[in-house]
């Protein structure tokens, strides 16, 4: 099957990529780096053409909720109208679990995105993810000011991007139509805090951990209380994160 994978030079996107290279299938990338612009259209008709699904994981360049709308909206846009005319079948879209829980910012761009999918031509699939175990690493750099590092307060069941990947070409080889939302996350839930100072001792750095909670973010309470914890329906997948560092 030719699939082309929106993002595949991200963090999810390159897992995509190589999960479903080697089940057998052909596989598009499409990224700047490869020529392929989302968000002007660029390079998309000959990248789309003969392709019969498309993957979206790609992300936003900003957190703003008005940047990352416009990107998304648009990148949804385009990737229909060329889809469309180059026959694809369906789609497979990556969001964030319970994202439609949360007030504003990013969530409500990832809202506007699934949004534009769901009222598109092309049948979609929204795959909702929770944080990947990279996420932990990106928030440290983040917080880091001297020897502190400021990390919010979350409960998260976090999972790799690997597993992510794997059921998203699983997504792919059913023959099942596009049916509510698939939740994916990782074997067992975590302290995002404890993460973050368990790979500050991998890493042997310096730096002391501090949970926040900011009260200038609405949300902060929803994610610190288990608001982005995954429903019962949820596909589990290892591996752990400490057993995902051990790998590392």
């Amino acid at each position: 099957m030719k699939i082309a994978v929106a993002g595949a030079t991200g963090r999810l996107g390159r897992q995509v990529a190589e999960v479903l290279t080697e089940r057998g299938h052909q596989v598009v990338p499409m990224s700047r780096a490869t020529g392929v612009d989302i968000v002007t259209g660029s390079g998309l008709a000959a990248a789309l053409q003969g392709a019969e699904v498309i993957v979206d994981a790609a992300t936003g360049p900003s957190p703003e909720q008005q940047a990352a709308t416009e990107f998304f909206v648009t990148a949804a846009r385009h990737l229909q109208q060329a889809g469309v005319r180059a026959g694809v079948r369906r789609a497979v879209v990556v969001s964030i679990i319970n994202i439609d829980t949360f007030s504003g910012g990013y969530g409500a761009a990832k809202i506007a995105h699934e949004d534009a999918w769901r009222s598109g031509p092309i049948p979609a699939q929204i795959v909702r993810a929770a944080q990947f175990h990279e996420f932990v690493g990106q928030l440290l750099e983040w917080g880091t000011r001297g020897d502190v590092a400021t990390v919010p307060e979350m409960r998260t069941q976090i999972v790799a991007a690997r597993a992510v990947a794997e059921v998203i070409a699983d997504v792919i080889e059913s023959s099942a139509e596009p049916a509510g939302v698939i939740e994916v996350a990782g074997p067992r839930e975590e302290d995002l805090v404890a993460l973050a100072r368990m790979l500050v001792a991998h890493r042997g750095t310096p730096v002391t951990v501090q949970g926040v909670r900011d009260p200038a973010d609405p949300d902060a309470e929803l994610q610190a209380n288990g608001g982005l914890l995954p429903g019962p329906g949820a596909r589990l997948a290892g591996p752990t994160f400490a057993e995902w560092l051990d790998q590392k």
